[in-house]
């Protein structure tokens, strides 16, 4: 994959921040104050995840899949090699709708719902696939009642993808998770997969990963009340 980019000698975010002529109207002297200290937290942390997606992509190689896995789509079988269509690298998510649920993972489904308005978009510069262990006749149902229109849905009913990709068992259940797979050549490699979880989170927050892949979470986190700890998406209101 691709090394790191050369290292520039950055201006400092805290006097970027005080460079910053933005004022909006009836502001403070504290206020502004406070805002210019927060802004050259957000300037920092841009960077910070920037470098981040760096070291990502400059990983080594990661494991050659084990086996050209057969999935059910709408259309009928598909393989795993196959969902990279044009593409050079996959993004699979694991949508906690097994068939166990009765219903999806509230959770999933608002992340998905988001995800289905980007993914013409999305489906430019990568494949995507959403991946459960239903039968692929349940999760098109429900993609219908949804109104769903963009997201490529596969069925991994009679195969171990989730269980090698997602960490699940029959006493887990289902497991969401994002991985990332890429073409090497004519080997298909696992590239990346989320690894941070309920044993990696901090006290008083849900496990999710940086930066958090739900919309939602992140539009909150802007405003006065933030995500809080007492509400989550529903499959209905």
């Amino acid at each position: 994959m691709s090394a790191p980019a050369e290292a520039t000698e950055l201006v400092s975010a805290s006097r970027l921040a005080r460079s910053n002529s933005v004022r909006f109207p009836g502001e403070s002297v504290a206020y502004r104050r406070a805002r210019t200290e927060l802004l050259a937290e957000e300037i920092d942390l841009r960077r910070r995840i920037e470098r981040v997606a760096e070291m990502r992509r400059a990983l080594p190689p990661g494991g050659e899949v084990p086996q050209d896995y057969e999935f059910q789509g709408a259309g009928g079988p598909v393989r795993l090699s196959e969902l990279f269509g044009e593409h050079g690298t996959l993004i699979t998510y694991n949508w906690m709708y097994g068939p166990k649920r009765e219903r999806p993972c509230p959770m999933c489904t608002s992340l998905l719902s988001a995800y289905d308005g980007e993914m013409p978009d999305i489906l430019q510069r990568v494949a995507f696939a959403v991946v459960a262990s239903s039968p692929i006749e349940r999760m098109t149902a429900f993609a219908r009642e949804r109104g769903w229109r963009h997201l490529p849905l596969y069925s991994s009913a009679g195969n171990t993808f989730n269980r090698d990709y997602a960490g699940e068992t029959p006493e887990s259940g289902d497991n969401p998770a994002f991985n990332v797979f890429w073409r090497d050549g004519g080997t298909i490699r696992h590239f990346w997969g989320g690894e941070m979880g309920a044993g990696t989170s901090d006290p008083g927050q849900d496990p999710r990963g940086a930066p958090d892949a739900m919309p939602i979470w992140n539009l909150l986190d802007m405003t006065p009340e933030g995500r809080g700890t007492d509400w989550y998406p529903k499959l209905s209101y």
